[in-house]
């Protein structure tokens, strides 16, 4: 199956010009959303995209940059279009955490009764290394991938052709499976500009990789200094509000 994802941002967590690194996937009839950043809103307003037009959205991990805008679309899907709720696909590990450690302070309404996540969403919670159906045309798998000791966070295998990296550190025997044993071909991955990666993986160290990893790699959540004439081997960056068709 193909891909159809549009990068709404492709920056790190601190990224003004280019957006927390977020991103739509496009299946049938069917638009989710990777993550939901501070920046999300603002970009899906800059793309002319209403939020009535989601359908979903996955959460990978409870970060600002992938959840900070999550309490503006639920007020608004709440407040602006008439109550509608959508699906918020969740990992396990993460359906307590988000509501207690992150939302319920905004979130929560005792007068009107709104008391949890599944107030405003349609909740589904997702187990890890389970291959499962979003949509028609639309799967995708939890794989939990290494960034912040002790904190969840998982990556993405999409259509079993993209794996993409929310936060990783560098984790090259990760990516040689993924490709020999998943048969993915692209791989949509965050980079940090600077050494040493400490929580992501650094552009240095990616650039050890062999040289036919590196040309399936797209480089994303890079800082607002990213220049298109620095070395990337093989690897190319992503570029903001870009629709790829990966097949």
């Amino acid at each position: 199956m193909t891909v159809r994802i549009q990068m709404i941002g492709t920056g790190s967590a601190f990224a003004k010009k280019y957006y927390n690194n977020n991103a739509l996937v496009y299946g049938t009839n069917f638009n989710l959303l990777i993550d939901c950043g501070v920046t999300a809103p603002r970009s899906l307003h800059d793309l002319q995209f209403p939020l009535d037009r989601l359908d979903g959205i996955l959460i990978t991990h409870q970060h600002a940059d992938h959840i900070g805008g999550l309490e503006e679309i639920a007020l608004r899907l709440c407040y602006s279009y008439g109550r509608k709720r959508i699906k918020l696909f969740l990992p396990e590990a993460l359906e307590k955490p988000l509501w207690n450690h992150s939302l319920r302070g905004g979130l929560e309404n005792v007068v009107e009764g709104f008391h949890g996540l599944s107030d405003y969403f349609d909740v589904v919670l997702m187990k890890e290394n389970v291959n499962t159906p979003i949509a028609d045309n639309l799967t995708i798998e939890l794989i939990r991938t290494d960034h912040i000791q002790q904190k969840f966070s998982c990556s993405l295998i999409i259509n079993d052709l993209l794996f993409y990296t929310a936060d990783i550190v560098f984790t090259p025997a990760l990516l040689k499976r993924i490709v020999e044993e998943r048969g993915c071909k692209y791989i949509f991955h965050d980079c940090q500009l600077s050494s040493p990666g400490i929580v992501h993986a650094a552009l240095s160290e990616l650039l050890t990789l062999p040289e036919e990893l590196q040309e399936r790699i797209t480089l994303m959540h890079y800082g607002d200094d990213m220049d298109l004439n620095a070395e990337t081997g093989r690897m190319k960056f992503a570029v903001q509000h870009c629709l790829y068709e990966l097949v």
